[in-house]
């Protein structure tokens, strides 16, 4: 069955076929999935960049004894089908609860705003389709910083306010809450490491927004 979620997520996404899929040097992906024997609470699936990574041990945290946290952090964009086979792939797996989802840093300089614009509502399409009873949360995307002087926001930060807007008017269109990170960050430039990754503190302020939001969606015996 997994073979064939993956089959028909590269087979069935129109894009590939006539266009070339922009790459990044290195491409990377980060499956986790903790207590995967256990059936006792119910399962949150996280979905995103190195950022969601770096929060996803604190939204455990959070959520510890109230669900099972899982992540699918990638580097694919949307328009990549290798990103629809990778959700595939972990919603093959397992059935989640709620999926606290974002794309929008990567592909910068190489996906247009206006293909992002084309392509997000087709991962969501692909998320409903394979997990068509999870609650689902969008999450914007952090602000991009320049590295080393992180009160200055980056040239590309003007890429991630427009994806940003982009996604807020086809979830407002779809139902679908949005978990505002870019707003809890920005005021925020002391927490950064780099221009786009965040020190302990603020992965914790971040890991406790997300968890607040998955938790106001978990089912009532969890909470």
């Amino acid at each position: 069955m997994k073979h064939v979620l993956l089959f028909l997520a590269l087979a069935t996404f129109t894009t590939a076929a006539d266009r070339v899929v922009p790459r990044e040097g290195t491409e990377w992906c980060n499956i986790w999935m903790p207590n995967a024997n256990k059936h006792d609470l119910p399962r949150v699936l996280l979905i995103g960049d190195s950022v969601t990574q770096g929060y996803g041990p604190d939204v455990e945290k959070q959520l510890s004894g109230k669900a099972y946290v899982a992540r699918l952090a990638t580097s694919r964009c949307v328009g990549d089908p290798v990103l629809h086979a990778e959700i595939a792939a972990v919603l093959g797996a397992e059935t989640f609860d709620v999926i606290h989802f974002n794309n929008g840093l990567h592909g910068i300089g190489a996906v247009s705003e206006k293909e992002y614009a084309e392509f997000l509502p087709q991962m969501l399409a692909h998320l409903r389709k394979l997990a068509p009873k999870a609650k689902l949360i969008w999450a914007s995307s952090t602000p991009s910083h320049v590295n080393g002087k992180f009160e200055q926001l980056d040239a590309r930060n003007d890429n991630v306010k427009e994806r940003n807007r982009i996604a807020a008017e086809l979830m407002a269109k779809e139902g679908i809450p949005v978990d505002d990170l870019y707003a809890l960050m920005l005021p925020h430039p002391e927490c950064c490491s780099d221009g786009l990754h965040y020190k302990p503190e603020g992965r914790a302020m971040q890991g406790a927004q997300v968890a607040a939001a998955v938790l106001k969606l978990l089912p009532s015996k969890a909470k």
